[in-house]
């Protein structure tokens, strides 16, 4: 919803900013170069990247107009999750998750929190690691260094579609010129037409110009950088996952580790400790409780 009120914006005020100054708004529809910059635009980007690199923009492209999911309910759900786990890995021991873990979608605790379910990647991410601490064949430096390399990864090939479409940004301000040289030349090429129709052909061909950047910096790299917050949204849960295991790992008590957990997020999305610790006392009830009192909340 914001990118559709801020291309609004943008209309609004070039094309209001125009009007005042006088200009027509007939001039500025050149169909012809909009073809020209649009399709050189379209076609530079599928000879700069491989087919992976255009399937994952072309697959990131909806998220740009979907709110983002990574709320503080969602963190919420995840702390609370995360707390239950290790509380019954205390408790009953750590093999006691091996159902949980194998087959989460089956799993009573895994059940309470369906927005975390939902997430293949986070659930993933977090089952994954969790199973090799089961293992007990690798320490915590060990766990440690394996997920900052799959966080790494996954932050690497999160940034191609943003990367891919600032680079088409890019190139649109060059291909306006183009746009504008080509008119330029249709225009020196009819030199034996009246002055009044002559400048008529240069003013259409400046237009190419205008369009090159206003398509750049009003409309595609700002889609860049939108989807690389979302990225940097995704990348901080994995990353207060890892803080959370890890802490555990380590021996700290699970309303601790979820503590260091909650500190690793954005201030807009963090939970308050007042919050956080009444979720924790929701997940100590019995489970029949506590289903239905995550439910209600």
């Amino acid at each position: 919803m914001l990118i559709v009120i801020g291309y609004v914006v943008v209309i609004g005020m070039v094309l209001g900013g125009y009007m005042m100054t006088g200009g027509e708004l007939g001039a500025l529809y050149q169909p012809s170069e909009i073809i020209i910059i649009g399709g050189a635009g379209v076609g530079a980007f599928i000879v700069g990247n491989n087919g992976k690199a255009i399937k994952a923009t072309l697959k990131a492209m909806p998220l740009l107009f979907r709110r983002s999911k990574y709320t503080k309910i969602m963190y919420m759900e995840l702390l609370s999750l995360l707390y239950r786990l290790m509380m019954k890995s205390r408790q009953q021991g750590v093999f006691s998750l091996e159902g949980d873990i194998e087959n989460p979608q089956e799993s009573e605790i895994f059940a309470s929190y369906p927005q975390i379910l939902a997430d293949k990647v986070m659930l993933e991410f977090m089952v994954d690691y969790l199973r090799l601490i089961i293992s007990d064949n690798m320490n915590s430096h060990e766990i440690e260094a394996l997920m900052d390399e799959e966080i790494e990864t996954f932050e690497h090939e999160s940034s191609v579609p943003a990367d891919s479409l600032a680079a088409m940004g890019d190139s649109l301000p060059a291909f306006g010129i183009v746009a504008a040289v080509m008119g330029v030349v249709h225009a020196l090429a009819s030199a034996d037409r009246p002055a009044a129709e002559l400048g008529e052909l240069i003013a259409h061909a400046m237009v190419g110009t205008f369009l090159g950047i206003l398509m750049a910096y009003g409309f595609i790299s700002p889609l860049a950088n939108v989807l690389r917050q979302k990225s940097s949204e995704a990348i901080k849960m994995m990353q207060c996952i890892k803080v959370t295991l890890l802490s555990n790992l380590n021996g700290y008590a699970p309303p601790i580790a979820v503590e260091f957990g909650r500190k690793t997020l954005y201030s807009t999305e963090r939970p308050s400790f007042n919050e956080l610790d009444e979720r924790v006392r929701i997940a100590k009830k019995p489970d029949n409780q506590n289903n239905t009192d995550i439910g209600n909340s």
